[in-house]
């Protein structure tokens, strides 16, 4: 099966690429030609079924997109949504300043979302990481907020002292994934 991405944010793109190659599933990323969709649903479910809609339309081909989230629970559930436009891991750090490692309880969620050309009903996955925001960056591999977040079964490590089977192993998105390959390949 030949998925394309609707994502071409490069660590995104190397985890997609090297948990579906095991099943035989190709990906390529979003054509830069194609603008990118702009995240305005309330849900990551809801921006993730808009990415993987715009992609196969424009493409014609099956469609693989993601959505996902940051959830803090000492500010409400944010950047939740809104992750991506948050500011980043030193805003978070910011604004959790003075809070206790106690008080930084967080979890990422991702939604995957396949949608094919020929009609056939969406997939749609969740995965969640649970753990906490740690009181400073630690770490210099993956993306994001990976050098911030701290998985309750990483051992200690962020996702950012990871390596990539590492954190694919107990990752929001590779646990995702998992789930979509049992789906794909049931």
């Amino acid at each position: 099966m030949d998925l394309i991405l609707a994502t071409t944010n490069p660590g995104k793109v190397a985890e997609l690429e090297q948990l579906l190659a095991a099943v035989d599933i190709t990906v390529a990323a979003r054509p830069l030609d194609i603008p990118e969709t702009v995240e305005d649903a309330s849900t990551l479910e809801g921006n993730a079924r808009k990415k993987a809609a715009e992609i196969r339309a424009a493409t014609g081909s099956a469609a693989l997109a993601d959505d996902t989230g940051l959830f803090v629970d000492e500010i409400g559930g944010a950047p939740g949504v809104r992750t991506g436009r948050f500011g980043g891991w030193q805003r978070l750090l910011d604004v959790l300043e003075g809070v206790p490692p106690a008080c930084r309880r967080a979890r990422f969620v991702t939604v995957l979302v396949v949608s094919y050309p020929d009609g056939r009903p969406d997939v749609v996955v969740e995965g969640v990481s649970e753990g906490t925001i740690a009181t400073a960056p630690v770490g210099e591999g993956g993306f994001g907020y990976d050098p911030v977040f701290l998985p309750e079964d990483g051992g200690g490590l962020s996702f950012a002292e990871m390596d990539p089977e590492q954190k694919n192993l107990v990752s929001h998105r590779g646990r995702a994934l998992r789930s979509l390959v049992d789906v794909l390949t049931r």
